[in-house]
Protein backbone atom coordinates (compact mmCIF):
# COMPACT_ATOMS: atom_id res chain seq x y z
CA UNK A 1 0.00 0.00 0.00
CA UNK A 2 0.96 3.63 -0.27
CA UNK A 3 1.80 5.76 2.73
CA UNK A 4 -1.91 6.48 3.19
CA UNK A 5 -2.79 2.80 3.14
CA UNK A 6 -4.59 3.09 -0.22
CA UNK A 7 -3.94 1.46 -3.58
CA UNK A 8 -2.64 3.95 -6.10
CA UNK A 9 -3.63 4.20 -9.74
CA UNK A 10 -0.84 5.61 -11.86
CA UNK A 11 0.46 5.77 -15.39
CA UNK A 12 3.42 3.65 -16.36
CA UNK A 13 6.66 5.64 -16.23
CA UNK A 14 10.21 4.69 -17.00
CA UNK A 15 11.41 7.17 -14.38
CA UNK A 16 9.65 5.62 -11.39
CA UNK A 17 9.23 1.94 -10.59
CA UNK A 18 5.69 1.01 -9.48
CA UNK A 19 4.97 -0.01 -5.89
CA UNK A 20 3.65 -3.49 -5.23
CA UNK A 21 0.06 -2.34 -4.76
CA UNK A 22 -0.03 0.16 -7.62
CA UNK A 23 -2.48 -0.41 -10.47
CA UNK A 24 -0.35 0.54 -13.45
CA UNK A 25 -2.21 1.79 -16.54
CA UNK A 26 -0.49 1.87 -19.92
CA UNK A 27 0.68 5.29 -21.08
CA UNK A 28 -1.71 6.57 -23.81
CA UNK A 29 -0.13 6.59 -27.23
CA UNK A 30 0.08 9.53 -29.60
CA UNK A 31 -0.80 8.96 -33.23
CA UNK A 32 0.72 10.86 -36.15
CA UNK A 33 -1.37 10.63 -39.32
CA UNK A 34 0.07 11.77 -42.66
CA UNK A 35 -2.63 12.42 -45.27
CA UNK A 36 -2.15 13.09 -48.97
CA UNK A 37 -4.64 13.68 -51.77
CA UNK A 38 -5.29 10.17 -53.01
CA UNK A 39 -4.71 7.61 -55.69
CA UNK A 40 -6.61 5.02 -57.70
CA UNK A 41 -6.06 1.37 -56.85
CA UNK A 42 -5.30 0.56 -60.47
CA UNK A 43 -5.22 1.99 -63.97
CA UNK A 44 -8.24 0.04 -65.26
CA UNK A 45 -11.53 1.79 -66.08
CA UNK A 46 -13.36 0.62 -62.95
CA UNK A 47 -10.62 1.67 -60.53
CA UNK A 48 -10.19 5.04 -62.23
CA UNK A 49 -13.94 5.69 -62.28
CA UNK A 50 -14.28 4.87 -58.59
CA UNK A 51 -11.43 7.22 -57.70
CA UNK A 52 -12.61 10.07 -59.96
CA UNK A 53 -16.18 9.75 -58.68
CA UNK A 54 -15.06 10.26 -55.08
CA UNK A 55 -12.68 13.07 -55.98
CA UNK A 56 -14.97 15.03 -58.32
CA UNK A 57 -18.02 14.61 -56.06
CA UNK A 58 -16.28 16.58 -53.30
CA UNK A 59 -18.03 19.92 -52.85
CA UNK A 60 -14.72 21.49 -51.83
CA UNK A 61 -13.20 20.54 -55.19
CA UNK A 62 -16.13 21.35 -57.49
CA UNK A 63 -18.25 24.14 -56.02
CA UNK A 64 -20.87 24.23 -58.76
CA UNK A 65 -24.48 23.50 -57.71
CA UNK A 66 -25.06 19.74 -57.73
CA UNK A 67 -28.03 20.14 -60.10
CA UNK A 68 -25.63 21.54 -62.70
CA UNK A 69 -22.51 19.50 -61.96
CA UNK A 70 -23.88 15.97 -61.44
CA UNK A 71 -25.41 15.60 -64.93
CA UNK A 72 -22.01 16.59 -66.36
CA UNK A 73 -20.11 14.35 -63.95
CA UNK A 74 -22.25 11.24 -64.37
CA UNK A 75 -23.29 11.83 -67.98
CA UNK A 76 -19.94 12.79 -69.49
CA UNK A 77 -16.89 12.92 -67.20
CA UNK A 78 -17.18 9.49 -65.55
CA UNK A 79 -17.83 7.86 -68.90
CA UNK A 80 -14.87 9.39 -70.74
CA UNK A 81 -12.18 10.56 -68.32
CA UNK A 82 -11.35 7.19 -66.66
CA UNK A 83 -9.91 5.81 -69.88
CA UNK A 84 -7.72 8.86 -70.54
CA UNK A 85 -6.60 9.15 -66.90
CA UNK A 86 -5.87 5.43 -66.78
CA UNK A 87 -3.61 5.74 -69.81
CA UNK A 88 -1.77 8.62 -68.18
CA UNK A 89 -1.31 6.67 -64.94
CA UNK A 90 0.05 3.75 -66.97
CA UNK A 91 2.99 5.94 -67.98
CA UNK A 92 4.09 6.55 -64.38
CA UNK A 93 2.78 3.45 -62.56
CA UNK A 94 5.11 1.75 -60.06
CA UNK A 95 4.95 -1.70 -61.64
CA UNK A 96 7.22 -3.31 -59.06
CA UNK A 97 4.71 -2.57 -56.28
CA UNK A 98 1.65 -2.26 -58.55
CA UNK A 99 0.73 1.14 -57.17
CA UNK A 100 0.96 4.82 -57.99
CA UNK A 101 4.12 6.77 -57.05
CA UNK A 102 2.06 8.90 -54.65
CA UNK A 103 1.16 5.82 -52.61
CA UNK A 104 4.76 4.60 -52.70
CA UNK A 105 6.19 7.89 -51.47
CA UNK A 106 3.51 8.52 -48.80
CA UNK A 107 4.03 5.05 -47.36
CA UNK A 108 7.79 5.60 -47.34
CA UNK A 109 7.40 9.00 -45.67
CA UNK A 110 5.40 7.41 -42.86
CA UNK A 111 7.95 4.63 -42.40
CA UNK A 112 10.88 7.04 -42.33
CA UNK A 113 9.09 9.39 -39.93
CA UNK A 114 8.42 6.46 -37.62
CA UNK A 115 12.11 5.67 -37.73
CA UNK A 116 13.29 9.15 -36.77
CA UNK A 117 10.71 9.33 -33.96
CA UNK A 118 11.99 6.16 -32.29
CA UNK A 119 13.15 8.35 -29.41
CA UNK A 120 9.45 8.68 -28.57
CA UNK A 121 8.29 5.09 -27.88
CA UNK A 122 4.62 5.98 -27.44
CA UNK A 123 4.21 7.45 -30.94
CA UNK A 124 2.44 5.53 -33.71
CA UNK A 125 2.86 6.85 -37.27
CA UNK A 126 0.44 5.95 -40.05
CA UNK A 127 -0.73 7.33 -43.39
CA UNK A 128 -3.97 7.73 -45.32
CA UNK A 129 -5.49 9.20 -48.48
CA UNK A 130 -8.31 11.71 -48.76
CA UNK A 131 -9.62 9.87 -51.82
CA UNK A 132 -9.09 6.15 -52.29
CA UNK A 133 -7.36 3.76 -49.94
CA UNK A 134 -6.33 3.60 -47.18
CA UNK A 135 -9.12 5.95 -46.15
CA UNK A 136 -8.81 8.44 -43.32
CA UNK A 137 -11.59 6.72 -41.36
CA UNK A 138 -9.95 3.31 -41.67
CA UNK A 139 -6.57 4.52 -40.45
CA UNK A 140 -8.08 6.68 -37.71
CA UNK A 141 -9.88 3.59 -36.39
CA UNK A 142 -6.60 1.66 -36.51
CA UNK A 143 -4.80 4.35 -34.51
CA UNK A 144 -7.52 4.40 -31.87
CA UNK A 145 -7.45 0.61 -31.61
CA UNK A 146 -3.71 0.86 -30.90
CA UNK A 147 -4.42 3.08 -27.92
CA UNK A 148 -3.85 6.52 -29.45
CA UNK A 149 -5.74 9.03 -27.31
CA UNK A 150 -4.03 11.98 -28.95
CA UNK A 151 -3.54 12.40 -32.69
CA UNK A 152 -1.57 14.85 -34.82
CA UNK A 153 -3.09 14.94 -38.31
CA UNK A 154 -0.85 16.31 -41.06
CA UNK A 155 -2.46 17.34 -44.39
CA UNK A 156 0.52 17.13 -46.74
CA UNK A 157 -0.05 20.44 -48.54
CA UNK A 158 2.47 23.28 -48.07
CA UNK A 159 0.05 25.99 -49.28
CA UNK A 160 -3.47 26.10 -47.85
CA UNK A 161 -6.51 25.75 -50.06
CA UNK A 162 -10.07 24.77 -49.29
CA UNK A 163 -9.74 22.26 -52.14
CA UNK A 164 -6.92 20.41 -50.37
CA UNK A 165 -6.19 21.15 -46.70
CA UNK A 166 -9.79 21.94 -45.79
CA UNK A 167 -11.27 18.84 -47.39
CA UNK A 168 -8.77 16.63 -45.55
CA UNK A 169 -9.77 18.32 -42.29
CA UNK A 170 -13.44 17.84 -43.21
CA UNK A 171 -13.02 14.10 -43.71
CA UNK A 172 -10.90 13.69 -40.58
CA UNK A 173 -13.42 15.39 -38.30
CA UNK A 174 -16.30 13.67 -40.08
CA UNK A 175 -14.72 10.36 -39.09
CA UNK A 176 -14.29 11.58 -35.50
CA UNK A 177 -18.00 12.42 -35.35
CA UNK A 178 -18.74 8.69 -35.50
CA UNK A 179 -16.71 7.90 -32.37
CA UNK A 180 -17.99 7.76 -28.81
CA UNK A 181 -14.65 8.58 -27.17
CA UNK A 182 -12.84 11.19 -29.23
CA UNK A 183 -9.07 11.55 -29.02
CA UNK A 184 -7.52 14.96 -28.50
CA UNK A 185 -6.39 16.22 -31.90
CA UNK A 186 -4.07 18.74 -33.52
CA UNK A 187 -3.85 19.54 -37.22
CA UNK A 188 -0.63 20.75 -38.81
CA UNK A 189 -1.18 24.13 -40.50
CA UNK A 190 0.09 25.15 -43.92
CA UNK A 191 3.80 25.91 -44.08
CA UNK A 192 4.28 27.98 -47.22
CA UNK A 193 6.81 30.28 -45.52
CA UNK A 194 8.52 27.91 -43.07
CA UNK A 195 12.33 28.29 -43.27
CA UNK A 196 12.86 24.51 -43.15
CA UNK A 197 10.57 24.09 -46.17
CA UNK A 198 12.11 26.93 -48.20
CA UNK A 199 15.60 25.68 -47.45
CA UNK A 200 14.66 22.11 -48.39
CA UNK A 201 13.27 23.27 -51.74
CA UNK A 202 16.35 25.38 -52.43
CA UNK A 203 18.78 22.57 -51.59
CA UNK A 204 16.79 20.11 -53.68
CA UNK A 205 16.84 22.48 -56.67
CA UNK A 206 20.56 23.20 -56.30
CA UNK A 207 21.41 19.50 -56.06
CA UNK A 208 19.38 18.67 -59.16
CA UNK A 209 20.72 21.52 -61.27
CA UNK A 210 24.26 20.43 -60.38
CA UNK A 211 23.59 17.11 -62.14
CA UNK A 212 22.55 18.71 -65.45
CA UNK A 213 24.84 19.26 -68.42
CA UNK A 214 23.10 22.58 -69.14
CA UNK A 215 22.08 25.66 -67.17
CA UNK A 216 18.38 26.53 -67.35
CA UNK A 217 17.66 30.04 -68.57
CA UNK A 218 14.33 29.91 -66.73
CA UNK A 219 13.16 27.80 -63.79
CA UNK A 220 9.39 27.49 -63.39
CA UNK A 221 7.65 26.93 -60.08
CA UNK A 222 4.47 25.18 -61.21
CA UNK A 223 1.68 24.98 -58.63
CA UNK A 224 -1.61 23.16 -59.02
CA UNK A 225 -4.23 25.74 -60.00
CA UNK A 226 -7.67 26.52 -58.63
CA UNK A 227 -10.50 28.46 -60.29
CA UNK A 228 -10.14 32.23 -59.92
CA UNK A 229 -13.64 32.33 -58.45
CA UNK A 230 -12.41 30.33 -55.44
CA UNK A 231 -9.69 32.88 -54.77
CA UNK A 232 -12.18 35.74 -55.09
CA UNK A 233 -14.28 34.07 -52.40
CA UNK A 234 -11.36 34.19 -49.99
CA UNK A 235 -9.18 31.15 -50.63
CA UNK A 236 -5.64 32.24 -49.61
CA UNK A 237 -3.94 29.75 -51.91
CA UNK A 238 -2.66 32.24 -54.55
CA UNK A 239 -0.96 34.43 -51.96
CA UNK A 240 0.56 31.37 -50.27
CA UNK A 241 2.06 30.24 -53.59
CA UNK A 242 3.47 33.68 -54.33
CA UNK A 243 4.94 33.82 -50.83
CA UNK A 244 6.75 30.51 -51.35
CA UNK A 245 8.15 31.67 -54.70
CA UNK A 246 9.27 35.02 -53.29
CA UNK A 247 11.10 33.43 -50.36
CA UNK A 248 12.67 30.86 -52.64
CA UNK A 249 13.95 33.58 -54.98
CA UNK A 250 15.52 35.33 -52.01
CA UNK A 251 17.09 32.09 -50.80
CA UNK A 252 18.50 31.22 -54.26
CA UNK A 253 19.46 34.78 -55.17
CA UNK A 254 17.36 34.74 -58.35
CA UNK A 255 15.08 37.38 -59.86
CA UNK A 256 11.54 37.05 -61.24
CA UNK A 257 12.80 36.44 -64.75
CA UNK A 258 14.87 33.45 -63.61
CA UNK A 259 12.25 31.92 -61.28
CA UNK A 260 8.72 32.24 -62.65
CA UNK A 261 5.48 31.21 -60.95
CA UNK A 262 2.80 29.39 -62.97
CA UNK A 263 -0.29 27.24 -62.38
CA UNK A 264 -1.20 23.93 -63.96
CA UNK A 265 -3.94 21.27 -64.17
CA UNK A 266 -6.93 23.44 -65.00
CA UNK A 267 -10.22 21.66 -65.54
CA UNK A 268 -13.56 22.82 -66.92
CA UNK A 269 -14.66 26.08 -68.56
CA UNK A 270 -13.80 28.52 -65.74
CA UNK A 271 -10.80 30.84 -65.70
CA UNK A 272 -8.15 29.45 -63.36
CA UNK A 273 -5.15 31.07 -61.68
CA UNK A 274 -2.72 32.44 -64.23
CA UNK A 275 -0.23 32.39 -65.85
CA UNK A 276 -0.87 28.85 -67.05
CA UNK A 277 2.12 26.53 -66.97
CA UNK A 278 1.49 24.92 -70.35
CA UNK A 279 0.98 28.24 -72.15
CA UNK A 280 4.06 29.75 -70.50
CA UNK A 281 6.30 26.83 -71.46
CA UNK A 282 5.06 26.96 -75.04
CA UNK A 283 5.62 30.72 -75.25
CA UNK A 284 9.13 30.49 -73.78
CA UNK A 285 10.09 28.02 -76.49
CA UNK A 286 8.54 30.23 -79.18
CA UNK A 287 10.51 33.21 -77.82
CA UNK A 288 13.78 31.38 -78.28
CA UNK A 289 14.44 30.09 -74.76
CA UNK A 290 16.34 26.84 -75.24
CA UNK A 291 16.77 25.50 -71.70
CA UNK A 292 14.32 25.36 -68.80
CA UNK A 293 13.66 23.38 -65.63
CA UNK A 294 10.32 22.94 -63.86
CA UNK A 295 9.59 21.99 -60.25
CA UNK A 296 6.39 21.62 -58.23
CA UNK A 297 6.68 23.22 -54.78
CA UNK A 298 2.99 22.65 -53.97
CA UNK A 299 3.32 18.86 -54.21
CA UNK A 300 4.96 16.98 -51.35
CA UNK A 301 5.29 13.85 -53.49
CA UNK A 302 5.60 13.17 -57.19
CA UNK A 303 2.35 12.06 -58.77
CA UNK A 304 0.41 12.15 -62.04
CA UNK A 305 0.42 15.96 -62.17
CA UNK A 306 4.20 16.16 -61.77
CA UNK A 307 5.59 13.06 -63.45
CA UNK A 308 3.23 12.96 -66.41
CA UNK A 309 1.74 16.43 -66.85
CA UNK A 310 5.12 18.11 -66.39
CA UNK A 311 7.69 15.36 -66.92
CA UNK A 312 6.04 14.08 -70.10
CA UNK A 313 3.45 16.48 -71.55
CA UNK A 314 5.17 19.78 -70.74
CA UNK A 315 8.53 18.43 -71.92
CA UNK A 316 6.98 17.30 -75.22
CA UNK A 317 5.37 20.70 -75.75
CA UNK A 318 8.61 22.56 -75.04
CA UNK A 319 10.50 20.47 -77.58
CA UNK A 320 7.74 20.70 -80.19
CA UNK A 321 7.86 24.50 -80.09
CA UNK A 322 11.62 24.83 -80.41
CA UNK A 323 13.00 24.20 -76.94
CA UNK A 324 16.08 22.02 -76.54
CA UNK A 325 16.86 21.24 -72.90
CA UNK A 326 14.09 20.42 -70.43
CA UNK A 327 14.38 18.98 -66.94
CA UNK A 328 11.76 18.19 -64.33
CA UNK A 329 13.07 18.64 -60.80
CA UNK A 330 11.61 15.92 -58.54
CA UNK A 331 9.42 16.79 -55.58
CA UNK A 332 10.91 16.51 -52.10
CA UNK A 333 9.31 13.04 -51.77
CA UNK A 334 11.00 10.94 -49.08
CA UNK A 335 14.42 12.55 -49.59
CA UNK A 336 16.49 13.75 -46.67
CA UNK A 337 15.36 17.31 -47.44
CA UNK A 338 11.72 16.30 -47.61
CA UNK A 339 11.83 14.28 -44.41
CA UNK A 340 13.49 17.17 -42.56
CA UNK A 341 10.41 19.28 -43.30
CA UNK A 342 7.94 16.63 -42.16
CA UNK A 343 9.91 15.78 -39.03
CA UNK A 344 10.39 19.41 -38.01
CA UNK A 345 6.70 20.27 -38.31
CA UNK A 346 5.52 17.09 -36.60
CA UNK A 347 7.91 17.51 -33.68
CA UNK A 348 6.65 21.06 -33.25
CA UNK A 349 3.03 19.89 -32.99
CA UNK A 350 3.99 17.11 -30.59
CA UNK A 351 5.35 19.55 -28.02
CA UNK A 352 3.59 19.12 -24.69
CA UNK A 353 2.35 15.65 -25.67
CA UNK A 354 5.69 13.88 -25.54
CA UNK A 355 8.96 14.32 -23.69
Amino acid sequence: MSATGRTRVKRASAAEAPCANDIVLPTPKVGVLLVNLGTPDGTDFTSMRRYLKEFLSDKRVIEWPRAIWYPVLYGIVLNTRPTKSGSNYERIWNREKNESPLRTFTHSQAEKLSGVLKDQPNIVVDWAMRYGQPSIETVLTRLREQGCQRIVMFPLYPQYSATTTATVNDKFFEALMKTRFMPAVRTVPSYEDEPVYIDALARSIEKHLATLDFEPEVVIASYHGIPQSYAKRGDPYPSHCLTTSRLLRERLGWDEKKLQTCFQSRFGPEEWLQPYTDKTIEQLARDGVKSIAVFNPGFVSDCLETLDEIGNEAAESFHEHGGVNFSHIPCLNDSAEGMSVIETLVRRELQGWVR
